[in-house]
């Protein structure tokens, strides 16, 4: 602890005053740890340095879950559990966090709402902004026919009545969102309103969240594309944390910005693209209302469609080349709560029915090592995906990636190899990083391979896949925390995401996570070929499970409030 950054010689002394700094201020102690030293050094179960940092602790779990704000009730429930103590007790360190600015309580709709200060911040920016943004836009731009014709022609594409719809309020609007789900034609019409505006003399950014989903933005489009934080271009500090280059002081100087997968922006990121766009320009956000919501806390497409403040175009109509893809067919019929086809013949969408978990995890490997790499000409680790609503059990991330690597990259001489918590990493492994990285310039999310493995130095070298070029990045063991196998992910870790084949397995030992929206998100991964492995009885739990997750979060009330003045 002495060799923490910003610390030193106080160290000791900051520690016996108040251990609960340790959990705010160094990285990988969080409240549990902190809680430990500060019992071996005697602190007062009751104390109000524990309970306001119980307290706080509670509230950032409760981000971690999705949520930018929670009830105060459900506050205190969740923090006198976690603190054990009488929920009564939580007055004072409330009053002592909001008087030292860390919180707010809001009492502006009537409730209790207590957030974050940083969550607070970010919720009503991003509502305002996106006012001023509809509200300031530089020039309404006339479209003709005669314009829809030559982004036709340029493009060599024939735009359907939504499209064009889309490319008319685009024209016009300060801010829109285009949605639909697979095969609908958002792709389509991403290129035909980069040739409008690039005939009108604008210039365009595109970017989506993730680095994968900006390759697939760019090699779709033909245009370059970024992830949000290069196009914001991000620093990162020698004492940890980061900033963006590009905000409120330094804005993006393009006219128009296109942001692809929407949904999976979550507030924080949303407040810092609003904060960085200049006044005037355009913003049109492109994704799929339908997806699961961010990792990150808030629910930003889903409330600014509910507000019906933010002008929207949704693309229904299943193009008929699309129609031919039982993946996409299938992705639609379970997304209106109807069962999917299963096993039509020369098609790519297969299920077999498997009932207890071991025989699911013993089919599961033998597609992936065997049968699907020969039916298709597969590569074995770089084409097929597995996802899976669970990370334990037989059939969860955990297990199966032991198992998978097992059998798709064994140990041998040749392959270097780090024992590091739960996993050994090896030579060839496809990993994930799993949280944002500034310094190494990789991101919760990304994919990649371990090229090589120094055993004597502890150290991994890890080849990801960029939209411009590929990256290496050097992992020594203390950073080996960030990655995990990755042959087999979460649903929610594959958003944003596409691969040549999923295998998903779908059983009632995952009840608790069988939702409509996770199992359409997994389905929608699939490019050529999907394949459920599991029981009907847990497609059918799925597909009624229609019940989101609700996330506490108020931006389309703020929303409402900034477009029509209700104060």
């Amino acid at each position: 602890f002495a060799a923490s950054p910003g610390y030193g010689d106080e160290s000791i002394e900051i520690l016996s005053q108040n251990p609960f700094r340790l959990a705010d201020e160094v990285y990988g102690i969080g409240f549990k740890t902190a809680d430990k030293i500060a019992r071996k050094m005697g602190m007062k179960y009751d104390s109000l340095e524990r309970l306001s940092a119980g307290l706080k602790f509670a509230l950032q779990e409760s981000a971690n879950e999705g949520h930018v704000y929670m009830p105060k009730d459900q506050l205190f429930n969740n923090a006198a559990k976690l603190l054990e103590v009488d929920k009564g007790l939580l007055d004072q360190p409330l009053a002592a966090l909001l008087e030292k600015g860390d919180v707010i309580l809001d009492t502006s709709w009537g409730k209790e709402d207590v957030y974050l200060a940083a969550f607070f911040v970010c919720e009503e920016s991003v509502a305002r902004q996106l006012f001023l943004l509809s509200s300031m836009v530089e020039k309404s731009l006339d479209i003709t026919s005669q314009d829809m014709d030559r982004v036709e022609k340029n493009c060599g594409i024939k735009m359907a009545k939504k499209q064009r719809q889309a490319l008319k309020m685009a024209a016009k609007e300060g801010v829109l969102i285009i949605t639909g789900g697979p095969g609908t034609g958002k792709t389509t019409a991403i290129k035909s309103l980069i040739e409008f505006f690039k005939q009108h003399k604008l210039s365009i950014a595109l970017a989506a969240p993730t680095g994968r989903a900006a390759k697939r933005m760019n090699e779709a489009t033909g245009q370059d594309a970024k992830t949000i934080h290069r196009l914001l271009e991000y620093k990162a500090y020698e004492e940890g944390g980061m900033a963006f280059g590009k905000n409120q002081d330094h804005m993006l100087e393009h006219d128009v910005i296109i942001i692809d997968e929407i949904s999976m922006v979550d507030i924080v990121l949303m407040y810092h693209l609003l904060s960085a766009i200049k006044p005037g320009a355009r913003l049109i956000m492109v994704g799929d209302a339908d997806q699961l919501p961010s990792v990150g806390p808030g629910s930003v497409l889903r409330d600014m469609i509910k507000s019906e403040l933010i002008p929207i175009v949704v693309l229904d109509e299943v193009f008929r080349q699309a129609k031919e893809s039982m993946i996409v067919v299938n992705a639609h019929r379970i997304n209106r709560g109807l069962y999917p086809y299963l096993n039509v013949k020369d098609k790519d969408f297969y299920f077999e029915q498997k009932l207890e978990p071991k025989e699911i995890e013993n089919d599961i490997l033998e597609l992936a090592s065997k049968r699907l790499p020969s039916y298709g000409n597969f590569d074995a680790i770089e084409d097929i995906q597995v996802l899976t609503p669970m990370k334990k059990g037989a059939v969860g991330v955990f297990n199966l990636n032991k198992k998978l690597q097992g059998i798709l990259n064994p140990p041998s001489p040749d392959k270097s190899e780090l024992k590091h918590r739960f996993y050994t990493f090896r030579k060839g492994d496809k990993v994930m990083q799993v949280k944002n990285n500034y310094d190494k310039e990789v991101f919760n999310g990304d994919l990649g391979r371990i090229i090589e493995i120094d055993e004597d130095e502890g150290q991994v070298l890890v080849s990801f896949a960029e939209p411009d070029k590929d990256i290496e990045v050097m992992y020594e063991l203390q950073d080996m925390d960030e990655l995990n196998l990755a042959y087999a992910l979460s649903v929610h870790k594959s958003q944003g995401s596409e691969f040549p084949v999923v295998i998903l397995p779908i059983t009632t030992q995952h009840y608790i996570m069988l939702q409509r929206n996770l199992i359409y998100t997994a389905i929608t991964r699939a490019k050529k070929l999907l394949v459920m492995v599991g029981t009907k009885q847990a497609i059918r739990i799925a597909i009624r499970n229609n019940q989101a997750h609700i996330r506490y979060s108020r931006l389309d009330e703020r929303i409402a409030q900034e477009f029509e003045g209700i104060i």
